[in-house]
Parts: C-alpha cells; structure tokens; sequence
C-alpha cells in the first residue's frame, strides 16, 4: 500500500465492521434467549386457531387436548384430506412434539 499520509479509511472500516459485528452477535444472543416453551394450554388455543381459520378443515367439531406437546385431535373430518391436512396444521405449531390423529372422517348424522 502506498502512503499517502492519511491512513484513517482504512483504521475507520476495520472499527465500522468490528462494531457491525459485535451488535450482529449481541442480537443473536438476544434472539436466543427469546425461546420459552410453551405451555399445554397455549398450544391448544394455537391448534385450534390454525384448524379454525383454514377453509379445507372447518376445526369448529373437533376436540384438542396437549399433554406435554403430545396433541391429539379427536371429532369429525368431512374427508380423508381434511383429517390429513389437520395433523400437518397441528404439526406446524411451535411446540408440538407429536400430533395424534382420531378424526373419524364422514358426515354427521342429520338431527330430527
């Protein structure tokens, strides 16, 4: 490198990206200490929620319980792709170890 008497660029950059490094870090760290598990009931009202919304499933006749990030889905499916759909949307909730599906895919039977 040639001297050309002013050498503070390349001090300046070594201290910029330092810097730019050391607030990366402290962000990932931060991020990381972030993650709490979540309890039984706040998985199931999330379970609910994500069967609730999506148009395919229709979650309103079905029955959600967790037992230590185990959920187990019980109640009615209208099709066999409905019930699928359903553990992939139970699975996809953070905190869900395992899902257990006992969807009994059919219609209702009509009231009197």
């Amino acid at each position: 490198m040639l001297w050309t008497g002013v050498q503070w660029p390349v001090t300046m950059i070594t201290k910029i990206l330092a810097s730019i490094l050391l607030i990366w870090m402290i962000a990932c760290l931060g991020f990381a200490a972030d993650k709490k598990p979540l309890s039984d009931d706040a998985i199931v009202d999330q379970v609910r929620l994500h069967l609730a919304a999506d148009p395919d499933v229709k979650g309103g006749a079905m029955t959600v319980e967790c037992k230590d990030g185990v959920v187990t889905i019980g109640g009615q499916a209208d099709t066999m792709k409905s019930k699928d759909k359903a553990t992939r949307l139970a699975k996809k909730v953070k905190g869900v170890k395992q899902v257990v599906n006992n969807l009994i895919v059919g219609e209702k039977p009509a009231a009197k």
